[in-house]
């Protein structure tokens, strides 16, 4: 992989958190000078492994704060922004619409607009696929052309943002924005999280728990989060025609999987699993997600499969690697160990 130049740097908001802190790591290793905000609400034991990088700085920031945002903006040239930081998940978000307005929408687009104000030349925003709802088909795929129909404030806000940052009437020659459409995440992180769909059905079998499952039916693709970073890094080493004013899905066309096939995934680890299936006759996500441009035209191909990722995790919580994965901080939203 080339860098563009020796000193590339990159500005990475919300860094210590469960993408963040693999994100930096990755742009490290490759030899990119890397600068993280976050504003460390869950902590920032993620970042301790790098924090004595001679290319790392950290700035405790919240991009909320945009009196205290603009100097580390101005502090020196960023080729890059990756915009991470954001209230996650439409539980944090219906616990908090307020605070998600303001980080999601209010402060994304200060930052957004102070971002070209200083001269960054690409900016790379994290977002997801939840922006398609429920397909109005049965069969087939949405892909990045298909209609978006968001069904809750995380996803609305995200789709309001990824709007603002391509629309062409305030296209520039100078600036390289991309949205990324991320799949479902899982796996393991850092900044550990055992709120996502397979990180959690996987560490209640594993502790021995029953798992209650509800519209075993509905679809959703998965995406490896060491395969987020991946994607981001394809975007900021791609030539700027191929990304500039772009979107693309994250993750594998194969990783579509409704949650009756990961349960037959977990099954082969935890054949005597106690599981209660509780139907469900709606959902209001129910999706099937093409990612075929991202491979096509970035060449972009995931390193990790859903069976994979289950095994990890099995492993972690089995060897002790983590004692109690019920423990708050391993959740967005308030969590009863």
């Amino acid at each position: 992989m080339q860098l563009h130049n020796s000193v590339t740097t990159i500005l990475v908001t919300g860094g210590a958190g469960y993408v963040g802190s693999i994100l930096l790591k990755r742009l490290l290793d490759l030899g990119y000078h890397v600068t993280c905000i976050d504003n460390l609400e869950v902590g920032g034991e993620s970042l301790l492994s790098i924090w004595h990088h001679h290319n790392f700085k950290f700035y405790k920031c919240d991009i909320n704060n945009l009196y205290n945002l603009i100097p580390v903006m101005k502090k020196e040239k960023y080729f890059a922004l990756v915009h991470l930081a954001a209230i996650v998940g439409d539980p944090a978000c219906q616990k908090n619409p307020e605070l998600a307005i303001l980080t999601n929408w209010t402060s994304s687009k200060n930052l957004l607009e102070l971002s070209q104000e200083v001269g960054v030349e690409r900016f790379i925003f994290a977002s997801t696929c939840s922006n398609y709802g429920k397909m109005a088909f049965t069969e087939g795929y949405v892909d990045e052309n298909s209609p978006l129909a968001p069904v809750s404030l995380y996803a609305e806000l995200k789709v309001r943002f990824e709007q603002l940052l391509l629309d062409k009437s305030r296209q520039s020659a100078e600036f390289c924005p991309t949205s990324l459409r991320f799949a479902t995440v899982y796996g393991i992180s850092p900044r550990m999280r055992f709120d996502h769909t397979v990180n959690e059905f996987t560490k209640e079998l594993c502790l021995g728990n029953e798992l209650i499952v509800y519209g075993e039916h509905f679809w959703r693709p998965y995406c490896h989060v060491t395969d987020f970073s991946n994607a981001i890094i394809s975007v900021l080493q791609a030539d700027k025609d191929k990304v500039a004013y772009n979107v693309f899905n994250v993750g594998d066309t194969k990783e579509n999987y409704t949650k009756r096939m990961l349960l037959d995934e977990l099954l082969k680890h935890f054949p005597d699993a106690k599981i209660k299936r509780i139907e469900a006759k709606e959902d209001p996500r129910d999706y099937r997600v093409s990612f075929e441009k991202i491979k096509n035209q970035l060449g972009f191909q995931i390193s990790v499969a859903v069976p994979q990722g289950i095994e990890e995790i099995k492993k972690v919580l089995q060897w002790g690697v983590i004692k109690n994965p019920d423990e708050q901080r391993y959740y967005n939203i308030p969590h009863q160990s």
